[in-house]
């Protein structure tokens, strides 16, 4: 697997990785996760829950372009039966399909669609599928973690359906996580993700003094790292709700600590200009814990699916105060079936694995 960033970073794809990735290591299979270190002070060479991890210099050391050399070195030296690359949004997946294509070796491609801080990054993604088509048109197979991403893809890529497979996420939390309790007081609202502009972290600020209007007693917590930090302190100073924010993040990787944190919320939200699949929104709802999303991308699809309430518009901060306040006074508890397992995840990407080498592996 091979992924811009792993452990000890945290994010979506990295937590799908690591899911999935020790799934398939404990099922017998031979997994390396091929990533890169841009800091210089991780060991280039590890090992985690039976996985092995490699892991190659990388830079810019500031930006996430992810200029790594070093993975064509890797995938050509190997001997893989499957690569499988994760997320396309660096230059990390073009030097990954490109070296796999070379060698003959079977590849597929998860695309994890995510959204960007910067306007420009953000406009560039149509342009950088164009020029990406070639080797995601020759990938064995193209991976979706949420439905809406096969005619979102198919048709900007201009390939026929018959070429994805949708694989979700896993919503299934660690066992021992406290049962959902219901009635907390006071009230505490979680906007989760990293600390990006476009993680929209900054509305739920917004909309506090609102709720706080109606709930005095109220709090936010603020789940997540990141350059925004500073930004997101300042509007509460500003708006005079700093005393009611907190801004943590949980230790990378620790799924249990995440769970029980998020089991103490009374409402999660995620007001993201973009997102695929979220991790936070669908372990949220497996606890049966309310969810406010923005009506964007895969944050919609899991409205449609009755497992959050869509805000229209995220940047009116009274809207999302009233979604918000109308959650913690009557919550709709999320159905907690049909949300896949990571199990059931690891399980269909070996069985596409076993497809797509062929027979001898």
């Amino acid at each position: 697997m091979v992924t811009p960033r792993f452990l000890p970073s945290t994010g979506g794809v990295e937590t799908h990785v690591a899911e999935v990735a020790r799934r398939l290591a404990r099922a017998g299979h031979d997994v390396t996760v091929l990533t890169t270190d841009v800091s210089g002070q991780l060991p280039a060479a590890d090992r985690w829950n039976d996985v092995e991890i490699r892991r190659v210099p990388a830079w810019p050391r500031k930006a996430d372009y992810h200029v790594a050399p070093g993975v064509v070195r890797a995938i050509r030296r190997g001997s893989w039966d499957v690569v499988h690359v994760q997320s396309y949004h660096t230059l990390v997946a073009p030097l990954a399909m490109a070296s796999a294509w070379s060698r003959s070796i079977p590849y597929v491609v998860t695309f994890h669609g995510g959204g960007h801080s910067s306007r420009v990054r953000n406009a560039l993604r149509r342009p950088q599928l164009a020029l990406l088509r070639p080797l995601l048109a020759h990938a064995a197979r193209l991976v979706a973690i949420a439905a809406f991403e096969i005619d979102h893809y198919a048709a900007r890529l201009r390939l026929p359906h018959d070429r994805f497979v949708l694989i979700p996420n896993g919503a299934d939390l660690p066992a021992g996580v406290p049962s959902r309790r219901t009635g907390l007081e006071p009230p505490l609202i979680a906007s989760v993700g990293r600390l990006e502009r476009y993680k929209g972290h900054q509305h739920v600020v917004s909309a506090l003094p609102h709720i706080l209007e109606q709930r005095p007693n109220a709090r936010l917590w603020i789940a997540g790292s990141g350059p925004y930090r500073s930004e997101l302190l300042a509007l509460a100073r500003r708006l005079g709700v700093e005393e009611r924010v907190e801004v943590r993040a949980v230790a990378a990787g620790d799924r249990a600590a995440m769970a029980k944190e998020l089991e103490r919320a009374s409402v999660v939200v995620l007001a993201s200009e973009f997102e695929t699949h979220p991790l936070a929104a669908i372990e949220a709802a497996a606890l049966g814990c309310p969810v406010v999303v923005a009506d964007t991308s895969g944050l919609r699809e899991l409205a449609d699916r009755g497992l959050a309430r869509a805000v229209a518009d995220v940047t009116d901060s009274e809207q999302l105060a009233r979604a918000v306040l109308e959650e913690i006074e009557r919550p709709q508890t999320p159905p907690a079936d049909g949300l896949a397992t990571w199990d059931e995840c690891a399980s269909g990407l070996a069985e596409l694995y076993a497809a797509v080498a062929g027979p001898s592996t």
